[in-house]
């Protein structure tokens, strides 16, 4: 097995950044940014704490993260497991990465920054849905932002209808757990699941 480890090597493999893939790059929200944030109702939130790094799925009816000016984002932190994965790193390492999808677009958009856990009312109030505050809105500080090239989702084809895979064709989330707990019962869990979803959602 051969393996790169030193940043000579790898740059020698890979030779430099072209100049459209340096001058993309802020420090703060640009007017375009904007409008990619304002479009993208699902992204990822990558943190790091002592345990190692967690990558967590964020979305939202509409958008999923809220301007609060050219360099700070709010994040409401909506019903989940509990399991408090991104909060826990969050309030021990402020280091975040974001990446925005946008349904129908093969533009991304990539964030690095800090960020921090906030229980203030006059921030948890404005995010209210179907009656409920989030217990927390996370305030990200943005470090820069840049859009990614499209070849990823290209080459996915990602949004192509003819590529989904049926539900029936998957393990559902019963079956994961059931794999892993032989005396779980996952098919009660999936015939419940969608009303507790529901009543849960916000």
């Amino acid at each position: 097995m051969t393996l790169v480890t030193d940043i000579h090597e790898l740059e020698q493999l890979y030779g430099v950044p072209s100049e459209a893939s340096l001058i993309k790059v802020s420090d703060q929200i640009t007017k375009n940014y904007q409008l990619l944030i304002e479009a993208s109702p699902f992204m990822v939130l990558a943190t790091s704490g002592p345990e190692g790094m967690d990558c967590s799925p964020r979305g939202d009816a509409r958008q999923v993260v809220f301007i609060q000016d050219q360099k700070t984002l709010l994040l409401p932190d909506r019903r989940g497991n509990n399991r408090m994965d991104s909060l826990r790193n969050i309030v021990r390492n402020p280091e975040i990465a974001l990446l925005f999808l946008i349904p129908g677009s093969n533009t991304t958009l990539r964030l690095n920054g800090t960020a921090a856990v906030s229980t203030a009312p006059e921030l948890t109030s404005q995010y209210k849905m179907q009656g409920k505050d989030p217990r927390s809105v996370i305030i990200v500080t943005i470090r820069e932002i840049y859009f990614q090239c499209a070849r990823a989702v290209m080459r996915a084809d990602l949004w192509n209808p003819e590529n989904f895979k049926p539900a029936n064709t998957l393990p559902s989330a019963g079956d994961l757990m059931q794999e892993l707990k032989d005396d779980f019962d996952g098919t009660s869990y999936d015939k419940e699941w969608p009303a507790r979803a529901k009543e849960t959602m916000w």
